[in-house]
């Protein structure tokens, strides 16, 4: 499929269910050098194409509304998570997250005093170190899409975190007035955005995704508002995504809630470890 959706669920929930201590079967030894993950991919912006701004009540489109966004260089992160679905259900799961921009996002997952597992998400794979059982995992972005019934990529993945619009605004977008929100609405080859923007504070507060042939759906909320290195930062985040199974047809309900501790834009290098020991088994 070829829409643009978050892949920042996706991640936390395999980083997650690296430490769930779950038996799994092995098929590889082969051993991956952590500077072969990190490779330059294409910006969203050339598949972005601008919907007519219309609403409910016929009113004319609002001129562009100039939405407050996030500049850095490195973040880092302390983090809970959250996660419901079919399949898993988890609370709390501590998470440490490291961030070059439009490069790499490193994540940390810890149990009761020690590490359990790491991963490296980078513009063209994601690879996961499960250190309880000593395997790991690698997943491109088609792999992914193909299982979540979503098109997914970094780009997307970086924005959600940041809360950043996922799309580029372009220079004539146009918006539409819905109680205290500016909508801005897009459309992504056959996915229809709707952008919330806070009245108050012009920072996206709520997007909602729609898929045009599958109604699948994907929303996050954004809440708690704080201010870091002279940006409001979103330091708790909702996530619902109902997707319906191409095999049973029956509609899959996903939740996750993100809520930081501790959030810093950097301009230092925090550092990014990862390499998988030779002894380490891939899974398939």
């Amino acid at each position: 499929m070829s829409n643009k959706i978050t892949v920042w669920m996706v991640a936390i929930s395999m980083i997650s269910m690296a430490g769930c201590h779950k038996p799994r079967s092995s098929k590889n030894n082969n051993a991956i050098p952590s500077d072969s993950l990190v490779n330059a991919a294409p910006y969203l912006a050339d598949s972005l194409a601008k919907a007519a701004p219309a609403d409910s009540s016929g009113a004319n489109g609002l001129e562009a509304v100039k939405v407050n966004s996030i500049s850095f260089d490195y973040l880092v992160a302390k983090s809970k998570v959250d996660f419901k679905s079919k399949s898993q259900d988890f609370d709390n799961t501590n998470i440490n997250i490291r961030m070059k921009k439009d490069s790499i996002i490193w994540l940390s997952v810890t149990g009761v005093g020690f590490e359990v597992a790491r991963g490296l998400i980078t513009r063209d794979s994601i690879v996961f170190m499960d250190k309880i059982h000593k395997d790991y995992f690698v997943f491109n972005y088609e792999q992914l899409s193909k299982q979540y019934n979503f098109d997914l990529n970094f780009a997307l993945l970086q924005s959600v975190i940041i809360g950043n619009l996922p799309f580029p605004q372009q220079p004539d977008s146009r918006f539409v007035k819905e109680n205290e929100f500016f909508v801005l609405k897009q459309i992504v080859e056959r996915l229809q955005v709707d952008n919330y923007i806070g009245e108050s504070n012009l920072k996206l507060a709520r997007l909602k995704a729609t898929e045009v042939p599958t109604q699948n759906t994907f929303t996050l909320d954004y809440s708690d508002f704080k201010d870091v290195k002279s940006f409001l930062f979103p330091f708790t985040s909702h996530i619902d995504l109902n997707v319906k199974s191409q095999k049973d047809q029956q509609v899959n309900h996903t939740t996750m809630h993100i809520k930081h501790s501790k959030v810093d834009l950097v301009t230092q290098n925090p550092g990014f470890p990862f390499s998988v020991p030779a002894s380490y088994k891939r899974k398939r």
